[in-house]
């Protein structure tokens, strides 16, 4: 009897025998990209495979907006807290 696709899935994997070109280039992808380690591995795997960069939906939170986390400087943090304040003045005469 065959096996469904369910029983070939692997949710975790540890992969041994990274060389330094090889965790180098997935480390460079990750910055380059502004993504995780993790993500990066698995870009590259799909890419190796002949597989599309886009996984399949599982159900889980999308990371499209990942990128700005964590990546702004204090002062581009501030900026983003300031700037919904312009849009608390109330301009009495237009109101009128």
């Amino acid at each position: 009897m065959a096996k469904s696709r369910r029983e070939h899935s692997i949710d975790q994997l540890t992969i041994k025998g990274f060389d330094d070109d090889l965790g180098s280039a997935v480390h460079s992808s990750a910055e380059r990209e502004a993504i995780s380690s993790n993500q990066a591995a698995l870009k590259l795997l799909r890419r190796g495979a002949s597989l599309s960069d886009t996984p399949r939906r599982t159900g889980t939170v999308d990371s499209s907006f990942d990128h700005p986390i964590g990546h702004w400087t204090p002062s581009e943090a501030e900026e983003m807290d300031a700037a919904p304040e312009d849009f608390e003045i109330i301009d009495e005469a237009a109101r009128q």
